[in-house]
């Protein structure tokens, strides 16, 4: 189901499937946000996160770091499906579901300012029983990442209009040290093919937003 809304009417969409959820007798929750690059899904998973009191998760965490992707010659990708450690992913959100009241788990953030991964930035404490997690590649069907959405609970698909999309990431490339050239260039020939990707997905969510405001 799509619908064209604001952050606050998703917002109370979300919080009403959750709530059925926990009334139909689900323990710990694992909901997932996807959505193309620039589409407002961590700003939206993170009002979620304080809203609701959940757990956050970001799947930018699992970025394979700059060392790594200079040794694989896929640092001028960084983003696409393969510069991630997806199995590290799917194994960290395994092990999430399976820790419910039984102990904390520790999962790595991403620090926009060093362009890194950072391990244990974040906590999803043991009696958590609502988990958020946000990312490009959540409903993504290939190998490694398919192994996600049957993990998830519900599945959230975010996205805005597409020069919205565009203006956010050349700002966020510009912030990041690009040059006004370089980020369009970015945005142009590495996020848009991720984002035409990423659209292929929005028909195995549960519901999609086109977030206008």
């Amino acid at each position: 189901m799509c619908a064209t809304t604001t952050t606050e009417e998703a917002l109370q969409m979300v919080t009403a499937d959750l709530a059925a959820l926990r009334q139909a007798g689900a323990s710990r929750v694992l909901v997932g946000i996807t959505g193309p690059p620039g589409a407002g899904k961590s700003t939206f998973a993170e009002t979620l996160v304080r809203t609701l009191g959940a757990a956050y998760v970001p799947m930018d965490g699992f970025h394979l770091s700059n060392v790594q992707l200079r040794r694989l010659g896929r640092h001028d990708c960084k983003g696409a499906t393969d510069t991630f450690d997806v199995d590290g992913y799917v194994v960290t959100l395994a092990r999430i579901a399976q820790a419910y009241r039984q102990a904390d788990v520790y999962v790595p953030g991403f620090d926009r300012a060093i362009e890194e991964p950072v391990a244990a930035t974040h906590v999803v404490p043991a009696d958590a029983g609502l988990v958020v997690t946000e990312g490009n590649y959540l409903g993504l069907d290939q190998p490694g990442w398919r192994a996600v959405r049957p993990l998830l609970q519900r599945l959230y698909y975010v996205d805005c209009p597409a020069a919205v999309r565009g203006e956010r990431l050349v700002a966020r490339h510009v912030a990041g040290g690009r040059s006004l050239a370089d980020a369009q260039k970015w945005a142009d020939e590495v996020d848009e093919p991720n984002a035409v990707l990423i659209a292929t997905t929005a028909a195995g969510c549960d519901r999609v937003f086109e977030i206008d405001e």
